[in-house]
């Protein structure tokens, strides 16, 4: 369970985060959601697809592994892309409201939290770090980009510009392999959109987000290359 409390320079002065990305702290993820304004980053690195969320409701994901529990980015005790999804690179950090103000909430129970590895929180007079600056900055952006989710899925779903797919792929031996359970955009329906669709992605700030999703599927490949890496001496 998660233990969120606001952090603060007095109880937290000796804290360190671990910052290395392996299993044992919680990276072995299939996908993670993603905010539409990070798509442009995103799109060099991983295939954005869409996958259901706790309710139901459809949810913009990027996509690390092709099994479950998986994910192909670890090397060792880093991530093997330039980018890394603000859901990821906050971690255990969170952000609250203490009025109108945004502040930062540490999950205590994270196994990222320490006193012995990682990056200080603070500055020997009370400041906080440059890392601690970066997360809120990451964690700000996460709060800016998740009200664009379900203006850009309603958007899609109203066009019905989704449609599930199956991914086949081999092994480089032969065996074959099938991702199931997401779904990606219609480029058929996408290509054929009205200017009045195209106008409403627009004033959404929402268009180049379609075309983000759409260059982002050559990253495919790659992740079978990866996972040709790592399973292929097991067959």
């Amino acid at each position: 369970m998660a233990r969120h409390v606001l952090l603060n320079n007095i109880e937290h002065k000796a804290l360190r985060i671990d910052t290395r990305r392996n299993a044992e702290l919680g990276d072995q993820v299939m996908y993670a959601q993603v905010v539409p304004s990070e798509f442009r980053q995103l799109q060099a690195h991983y295939p954005i697809v869409f996958a259901p969320g706790s309710h139901g409701e459809m949810l913009p994901v990027a996509l690390f592994g092709l099994r479950h529990g998986e994910n192909l980015f670890l090397r060792g005790d880093g991530w093997d892309a330039h980018y890394l999804p603000h859901v990821i690179e906050r971690q255990p950090f969170a952000i609250g409201n203490q009025g109108e103000e945004l502040v930062l909430h540490l999950d205590l129970d994270s196994p990222r939290v320490g006193s012995e590895v990682g990056e200080a929180l603070f500055l020997a007079q009370g400041g906080t770090t440059a890392y601690v600056d970066r997360i809120s900055a990451v964690l700000s952006a996460l709060h800016r980009g998740l009200p664009q989710i379900p203006v850009f899925m309603g958007l899609v779903e109203e066009y019905q510009l989704l449609e599930s797919f199956v991914l086949d792929f081999s092994l480089d031996d032969g065996t074959p392999q099938r991702l199931t359970g997401f779904h990606t955009l219609h480029e058929d329906r996408l290509g054929k959109l009205s200017a009045e669709a195209l106008q409403r992605f627009q004033e959404a700030g929402l268009l180049e987000a379609l075309y983000m999703v759409i260059a982002s599927l050559s990253n495919f490949r790659h992740l079978i290359e990866r996972f040709n890496r790592a399973h292929g001496d097991q067959h």
